[in-house]
């Protein structure tokens, strides 16, 4: 396959990338290296790298010719950073899938890839969540990411061009990002522990999360590309284990019996409990989760 990442050179997008350079496929990856929460980023020597923003149709519209697949992964993917500036929030994540949905139909692109969030369950839903319940956005991340759902989903109704939307529980696991106070969990506790700090706990730490590992998401975006079901197109998925834990168990996982904590107050827009119901990306994709936190974390030490 020719094929797009888009954000492929942050933590998701760029294992994604080097999985599809492995398999033998040609990769271009679009990414305008705005995120913060890198160490560095991370460059495949084998693909063509564009810098630039989705945002932009005018300047990323020509790569997108004799484009198979494109995988849509750049957005502003943290919560609070939209809860402060939520219209960079919907320039970033609505704009940019538009634009993105929009040159690959230009172009002739067979199908789209698109990475959501399970943040759009809310607190309306009782977990495990599944793809029939209804959408509670309670922050402008994840009305946006839900803004480029519908997108994807017209474009394949309206144009037919084939769209496969994901959403994503908590991802971890190699490049996760380490860097400042809304880093992912997993990696920050990490970096905490590690440099002898206490590890931070927002509220009391009983919230559940379905933490999910980077390389089962990106088998999930590989079969996607590949996987010929008509079943699938203009679709929502979960991809997670189905499977939670509490933010504490995770810090005593990480940390020991008595892990050194500070807590930290609640945050605004953050839902308490989540956990995929993921049969159904089990049924058309025939994609199962393979890895669990408890042995990855094991892993490390």
């Amino acid at each position: 396959m020719k094929c797009i990442v888009t954000g492929g050179l942050g933590f998701i997008g760029s294992t994604l990338t080097d999985k599809l350079i492995d398999q033998g496929h040609k990769v271009t990856v679009i990414d305008d290296m705005s995120a913060d929460t890198h160490e560095h980023f991370y460059f495949n020597n084998l693909t063509d790298v564009v810098v630039e923003s989705v945002q932009n149709y005018d300047r990323i519209r020509e790569y997108f010719n004799d484009i198979d697949v494109v995988f849509h992964l750049a957005a502003e993917s943290r919560i609070q950073p939209c809860v402060e500036n939520p219209m960079a929030a919907v320039v970033a994540n609505a704009l940019g899938t538009c634009s993105v949905l929009q040159a690959a139909r230009s172009a002739g692109v067979k199908r789209v890839v698109y990475s959501s969030t399970s943040a759009s369950y809310g607190e309306a839903n009782t977990p495990p969540f599944n793809e029939l319940m209804c959408v509670d956005c309670l922050n402008p991340y994840s009305i946006t990411k839900v803004a480029g759902e519908q997108l994807a989903k017209i474009y394949y109704r309206l144009y037919g061009l084939e769209t496969v939307t994901f959403r994503y529980f908590n991802v971890y696991g190699e490049r996760q990002p380490l860097k400042g106070q809304y880093a992912p969990v997993v990696g920050l506790f990490d970096v905490q522990h590690a440099r002898g700090l206490p590890m931070t706990i927002v509220g009391d730490g009983l919230q559940t999360r379905d933490f999910t590992y980077v390389g089962d998401v990106v088998d999930a975006n590989i079969l996607a590309a590949t996987v010929s079901d008509q079943r699938m197109f203009g679709e929502v998925f979960n991809i997670g284990t189905g499977n939670s834990i509490s933010v504490m168990d995770l810090a005593e996982m990480i940390g020991g019996k008595d892990p050194h904590i500070k807590y930290i107050p609640e945050r605004p827009g953050e839902l308490r409990h989540a956990k995929a119901d993921n049969s159904k990306a089990r049924e058309i994709l025939g994609w199962e989760p393979k890895t669990k936190i408890q042995d990855w974390i094991k892993a490390q030490k």
